[in-house]
């Protein structure tokens, strides 16, 4: 095992953990705030893909589009919010699945009406082409390395937000007891637009950074969803710290699982076989884990204060 294709891959996996945490922490607190499930936030990471790679190319700057497409994000989610999804929070979780479910099939035919059904390619802004040597012969990309800085970055601001502010000291108190933060004269309401308007600008903004290392499609926030589900279950619903583990545990576990997974299994099988186990077991992990968390803890890794 070369240490430097390892120190790529733990490189991979932090990337795709941290964008993994981005949409898992709006998904958390929309969840453990407002006890709503929101199959539809997916459908915001591919919007805000989506938006990132129309605005960038309109005004021939990424950094000018990115901003733009965050703002945009924002205003879609407050519109869904104000729209949608306030007519919904009294009403049960399968009401909420099946809504929810309903528009991320009217928002993936939307996106194919407007920029229709092929892949859309966004270019790596100039300043962050290249690459850096990482051994002999081999180079990873800068840009790889901005989306972990500024997923770092975009955590890091939101700890402060949540830990050591007004608006995040009600979003702690409503993931532990939205009724008495309500009993108390807190306007739940308005504190529901705004925990789920920054819930679909973090995951705009998770699909902005991934667009240009993806295709931008159709469809591209369902798998994510799948995952940031994973995620929340194992670091525990409605908790930002345990969303940053977690979601860092599942995007290493899922890189390396696939990168390594046949190495390991030759140990014990012979190498055909190896390979044709390593296929299906490679994707199996981190739901593996989440099996085990689920027996083991049922409340997450790092429940949210008042839920353990």
């Amino acid at each position: 095992m070369s240490i430097t294709l390892l120190t790529i891959q733990v490189l991979n996996g932090l990337q795709l953990g941290l964008l993994l945490f981005l949409v898992a922490a709006g998904l958390t607190l929309v969840f453990g705030v407002m006890d709503f499930i929101n199959l539809a936030h997916g459908v915001q990471y591919m919007v805000g893909a989506y938006l990132a790679a129309a605005l960038i190319a309109y005004t021939g700057s990424f950094a000018l589009g990115l901003v733009l497409a965050l703002v945009g994000a924002l205003a879609i989610g407050l519109a869904m919010e104000g729209l949608i999804f306030r007519h919904l929070y009294a009403r049960s979780h399968l009401d909420q699945v099946l809504a929810t479910f309903g528009l991320i099939l009217v928002l993936n035919e939307t996106v194919k009406m407007i920029w229709g059904a092929a892949p859309i390619s966004v270019a790596v802004p100039e300043a962050l082409q290249g690459a850096v040597a990482m051994g002999e012969g081999v180079l990873y990309p800068v840009y790889r390395f901005a989306i972990i800085l500024a997923a770092l970055a975009v955590a890091g601001l939101l700890w402060l937000l949540i830990e050591k502010t007004r608006i995040g000291m009600l979003v702690r108190a409503g993931a532990s007891n939205a009724p008495i933060v309500s009993a108390l004269g807190v306007d739940i309401n308005r504190l529901f637009m705004i925990v789920f308007a920054f819930g679909a600008m973090l995951a705009g903004f998770a699909g902005a950074m991934a667009a240009p290392i993806l295709s931008v499609e159709p469809g591209m926030g369902d798998s994510v969803l799948i995952l940031a589900f994973v995620v929340i279950v194992i670091g525990g619903i409605g908790s930002i710290r345990g969303a940053f583990a977690a979601a860092l545990i599942v995007g290493l576990l899922d890189t390396l699982g696939r990168s390594y997974s046949v190495d390991l299994l030759r140990l014990f099988l012979p190498p055909a076989a190896a390979r044709g186990v390593a296929g299906g077991l490679s994707s199996a992990f981190i739901y593996i884990l989440m099996a085990v968390v689920l027996f083991f803890r049922p409340e997450g890794l790092m429940p949210a204060r008042g839920r353990t």
